[in-house]
């Protein structure tokens, strides 16, 4: 496939005029559309937006490729105009940009790569792009990429000549060792990736070998895009290397370059600075890398902002715990609704009276128990290679139960939640970083041992004795609630107490806040009377709003949200109405600074209008499943569609305003 066969002359306009970013984008989304490339025309423009948000894909050079997966793309596709007057995009270089390619890829399969990459090497030829932006017709514009092409790759389809160049993603022409060093000594190895794995990878790899060729240095680089890595760098060439180049935005395998000198950058550096990174290489500058460290995208100081790293860990965490969430979730949704169609229609074991029913919320339990261990789990991996695996599960899962120094079998303590489980991962992942550092002062002869017997006993002391200390805090803070909690029923202060109560259901989910009110809702529940009931539906209206509220979002306003944020957001609306509070957890985990104080605000103003209807509730869990057991119903749930609604404009405006900042 060439790139000829991806770009339609109906998918090309020459001597576009647009007066901004966001028109040229409306303008090649548009001829993808008229294409027919398209499935969904709003959905991949959010993508393609959601993209340029992770920073602009102006490359420089008057050139600018903005791009996305998506399963709104009917078929892998190219669209492209050129801007005589030029279009501000946030270029790098601060230029213009005059050529701008848009690129439309699926989800699955890998083939369009393979054409993209070569694109990519194509167009750092200066002289190739000067002709394309000068073009006059679209039959001009196609003429010089077919002839481009073909001499850049005239043997690919001659198997009986391996010796020429082909046109794989993997950039085959820099494992052929382009050197004129006569030995063929592969001196620099590199490594580049980007977050969608597309157009920066293959520029940064064409750009890095271009510059290695003008320097009579060999080089060879593994490109780690969206269809896996390619040119993958083999042990015997990572040994006989004089040094390693990262130019990635995201993750990539690191331990395999333990010993050898590692430099570490932004895929933007690979692009425009290829010569200085060889450099660094040559003149011996790179560091050298221990595999016990993790290797982490920087700036061309060396150094990443700290909130992206953050952000890099958490998003880890997150990404791996997920799936529990989700399939849990629905699971025990199930055990509800097989309860319901058996007639049962509330009681403590709602959800288990039934054997069928029974296995589903057992199933389901099983997975959410490992959600706040697997999610600090990673966190720590993130932060501190392997070795953090051991003590973040467990730091999570001493969250998850609130284990103590007095009660290490979390026999009657409070758990810290899903908070607690975001501080293990993190501070269990930077102890675990501290002591590997200090074991690098350890005779070679103990080298083995470290992975296997060191690193495990330390760090399971080391999580065990940070959450054992920190969990009694909040068992203090559970004391502290439950008092405060009376006080306002004992006072008849009940709007007020079904607002409390609502908005600590939202605030950590899972943690003492949330144990606290469900607690003492469950305790008003059983005096039987009816502030006991009110209490309890104020309770359950507070954990089913987080869920909705985001489901909400997700659905009306998915334009701030990404295309997996959007998928699993249709989840919580089960989740909300069964009374699954967890479902919002994956969320605030990612933005808790906005998902925590917006579900917050709209779960209390749905308590304190359950409160205010005189609405009942004579069942501790079970949410619309367990409708019959509710007094005046319908009052009720116009109680949970405000609160709902409030949440969610609230959802939407802070994450209208994080995205602004972040632009």
């Amino acid at each position: 496939m060439r790139i000829t066969d991806l770009l339609k002359k109906e998918a090309i306009e020459i001597g576009v005029s647009v007066k901004d970013k966001p028109e040229a984008i409306e303008k090649l989304v548009g001829l993808h559309d008229k294409c027919g490339n398209l499935k969904d025309k709003k959905v991949y423009k959010e993508g393609i937006l959601k993209r340029e948000e992770m920073g602009t894909t102006a490359i420089g050079m008057e050139i600018a490729i903005p791009h996305a997966k998506s399963e709104a793309v009917e078929a892998p596709a190219l669209s492209a105009i050129t801007v005589p007057d030029g279009v501000d995009y946030g270029s790098p270089d601060g230029e213009p940009c005059k050529l701008i390619f848009m690129i439309a890829a699926t989800t699955d399969g890998d083939v369009h790569l393979e054409v993209l990459a070569r694109m990519m090497q194509m167009l750092m030829d200066m002289e190739f792009t000067a002709k394309l932006k000068a073009a006059k017709t679209k039959e001009e514009f196609l003429k010089l990429i077919d002839e481009k092409e073909t001499e850049k790759f005239p043997e690919e389809a001659k198997k009986e000549e391996p010796k020429k160049d082909t046109p794989k993603a993997d950039l085959k022409k820099s494992d052929k060792a382009d050197s004129k060093k006569a030995d063929g000594k592969i001196r620099v190895l590199a490594v580049t990736a980007c977050p969608t794995g597309i157009a920066h990878t293959y520029m940064a790899a064409e750009a890095l070998n271009k510059a290695a060729e003008k320097m009579g240095i060999t080089i060879k680089v593994e490109t780690n895009g969206s269809g896996g890595a390619k040119n993958v760098l083999t042990a015997k060439e990572i040994a006989e290397c004089d040094g390693i180049i990262i130019a990635a935005d995201k993750s990539v395998e690191t331990a395999r370059f333990d010993g050898k000198p590692v430099f570490s950058t932004k895929v933007a550096d690979g692009i425009h600075k290829p010569e200085e990174l060889i450099n660094k290489i040559i003149n011996k500058e790179a560091p050298i890398f221990k595999s016990d460290k993790k290797a982490e995208t920087s700036s061309s100081a060396g150094e990443e902002k700290l909130g992206r790293r953050l952000y890099k860990h958490l998003m880890n965490g997150v990404s791996h715990m997920l799936p529990f969430v989700v399939a849990g979730g629905i699971f025990i949704a199930i055990a509800f609704l097989i309860d319901t169609a058996c007639g049962v229609t509330g009681g403590s074991n709602f959800g288990s009276a039934t054997p069928v029913a029974a296995w589903f919320k057992a199933i389901g339990g099983y997975a959410f128990n490992f959600m706040l261990p697997l999610l600090a789990g990673f966190i720590a991996m993130s932060i501190a290679d392997r070795p953090g695996l051991l003590v973040g599960i467990v730091g999570g899962l001493l969250a998850s139960n609130g284990a103590t120094f007095a009660d290490p079998g979390a026999v009657s303590t409070v758990p810290s939640g899903f908070l607690g489980a975001l501080l293990a991962g993190f501070l269990a992942g930077w102890l675990m970083k501290m002591f590997e550092k200090l074991c690098e002062k350890l005779p070679q002869a103990l080298e083995g041992i470290k992975p296997i017997l060191l690193y495990p006993l330390a760090g399971l002391g080391i999580v065990g004795v940070m959450m054992c200390a920190v969990n009694p805090i909040m068992g203090i803070i559970n004391t502290g609630l439950n008092n405060g909690l009376a006080w306002l029923g004992d006072n008849n202060l009940g709007v007020f107490l079904g607002c409390i109560l609502g908005a600590m259901m939202s605030i950590d989910m899972g943690g003492p806040f949330n144990k606290a009110a469900y607690v003492f809702g469950t305790g008003m529940l059983a005096a039987g009377t009816t502030a006991g009931y009110q209490t309890m539906a104020a309770v359950m209206i507070g954990g089913m709003v987080p869920p909705i509220a985001i489901a909400l979002s997700t659905t009306f306003f998915g334009k701030y949200w990404s295309e997996d944020e959007r998928k699993n957001g249709l989840v919580n609306y089960i989740m909300g109405l069964s009374f699954i509070t967890e479902g919002a957890i994956p969320y605030a985990a990612s933005y808790p600074l906005v998902v925590i104080p917006a579900c917050a605000a709209g779960s209390a103003v749905a308590g304190a209008l359950s409160w205010l209807f005189g609405c009942t509730l004579m069942a501790p869990h079970g949410g619309i499943f367990v409708v019959a057991t509710i007094g005046n119903p319908f009052m009720y749930i116009l109680a949970l569609a405000i609160g709902s609604a409030v949440g969610m404009c609230l959802l939407t405006l802070f994450k209208k305003r994080q995205m602004k900042k972040q632009a």
